[in-house]
């Protein structure tokens, strides 16, 4: 009798861990590793948590504070997906690094914008002036178009999204273009006399597009559809189950409530 409650018990007891097994498994794979700039991705990540809680899913954002690790890590398969980047810049990424990274849902679009420095109007540029403009290759071309758009430098004809400073055509007032990392854009804006910035970092700057900015893309311009941020993945994995479900739940009315509620008209979801 006691061989049969000691066999009885130990059967139960490894019934008990393979389900404690399981159970462990099936909390991983329900697992979203997502890297994301601060501002603002992850903010907007975390308000999405408690829904995708609700769900089953368990959210885990890291914030990276540059443009490349976040692209990596989804590479190589740390992360599920990043949040932080435009297509354009994807596009690039790849090209240059031989990444295999896909776009599995656009989810906002931040203006870009020209920002006050030591002056508040572009009318009072003077020869010899700095503007600060990012040196990542797309961000930069954006920036170029942006001050081509409001008559500070004319491009050279057909050069679009692969401009740099050395496809200025004219610079009537000599102004000097000073190309820094996205991040240290905006703080240098009281050493110089503009600062064109992404969304992010205008935010992070403690600036409004629509009470700051001299001069922004306009929403309705056909650079909110090619600059819209998206979640990246790794090429195979966009339809997986977790992806979905995040790309759901960042496009849902929750969200899209909490970004035009939060952000000033510095990000507009993008449907």
């Amino acid at each position: 009798m006691k061989k049969k409650v000691i066999g009885v018990l130990l059967t139960a007891v490894l019934s008990l861990g393979v389900l404690a097994g399981c159970g462990s498994k099936d909390s991983e794979a329900k697992t979203i590793k997502v890297a994301a700039s601060a501002t603002p991705h992850a903010e907007i990540l975390e308000q999405a948590k408690g829904i995708l809680s609700e769900q089953g899913w368990d959210l885990q954002v890291t914030v990276f504070d540059d443009y490349v690790q976040p692209n990596n890590v989804v590479e190589s398969g740390d992360f599920d997906a990043n949040y932080f980047q435009h297509i354009p810049y994807l596009d690039s990424f790849n090209a240059e690094h031989g990444t295999h990274l896909v776009n599995a849902g656009g989810i906002h679009y931040e203006p870009f914008g020209i920002y006050p420095g030591t002056k508040s109007d572009l009318g009072t540029l003077e020869e010899g002036d700095v503007i600060a403009v990012p040196n990542d290759t797309t961000n930069e071309a954006r920036a170029l178009l942006l001050l081509q758009d409001n008559g500070v430098i004319t491009l050279k004809e057909g050069v679009g999204l692969e401009a740099t400073v050395m496809d200025i055509a004219e610079n009537p007032k000599n102004i000097t273009i000073q190309e820094l990392e996205a991040a240290q854009v905006s703080r240098v804006k009281g050493e110089v006399a503009f600062v064109v910035l992404n969304g992010n970092y205008a935010l992070e700057a403690g600036f409004s597009v629509g009470k700051d900015a001299v001069s922004y893309e306009q929403a309705d311009s056909e650079a909110a559809k090619t600059y819209v941020n998206v979640i990246a993945v790794k090429e195979g994995s966009e339809n997986n189950e977790s992806v979905k479900a995040l790309v759901d739940v960042l496009k849902s009315d929750a969200i899209t409530d909490y970004i035009n509620n939060t952000y000033d008209g510095a990000v507009i979801p993008f449907q």
